[in-house]
């Protein structure tokens, strides 16, 4: 080998260790990222559930944020979050319904407060809300007739 081969060699050894090398503080700080934001995601779902039962409405959007944010860099969370779903369709639907980019809020309020009065009261004739729509609805369909 000439010398200017073996320099030829030298320099592409080097560049090889250098992305090599590149590549692997990539691969390390995608990690520790991904670590971070999962980090991050525990403790906002953690203030989120101490939140929701105190007053106002800032603990469930806090607990749907943090568990978007695990659910996005953590594979397992994914995991056990779609077993979860088979298991328990109707407990974890209206989180689904709040994580997507434009959530229906108002529909799984109203959705929840239906169950949730079908759990409290047993008897249909004593449930009120079903009722109440569609007096609601009834009377919206009457002024809007009466404005045309």
């Amino acid at each position: 080998m000439t010398a200017a081969t073996q320099a030829l060699d030298g320099i592409k050894h080097k560049v090889r260790r250098r992305a090599r090398l590149a590549l692997l503080l990539r691969e390390a700080a995608a990690r520790a990222f991904r670590w971070a934001a999962i980090g991050l995601g525990a403790l906002v779902i953690l203030a989120g559930a101490i939140l929701t039962p105190l007053p106002g409405h800032v603990g469930l959007p806090l607990l749907v944020v943090g568990l978007m944010i695990v659910l996005r860099y953590s594979f397992q969370a994914r995991k056990q979050f779609i077993r979860l779903q088979r298991r328990h369709p109707k407990l974890v639907f209206p989180i689904r319904r709040l994580m997507r980019r434009e959530p229906e809020v108002l529909l799984v309020v109203w959705q929840q407060m239906l169950r949730t009065e079908k759990l409290v009261l047993r008897k249909a004739r004593w449930r009120l809300l079903k009722k109440t729509r569609k007096r609601v609805r009834r009377y919206v369909a009457r002024q809007t007739a009466k404005a045309a």
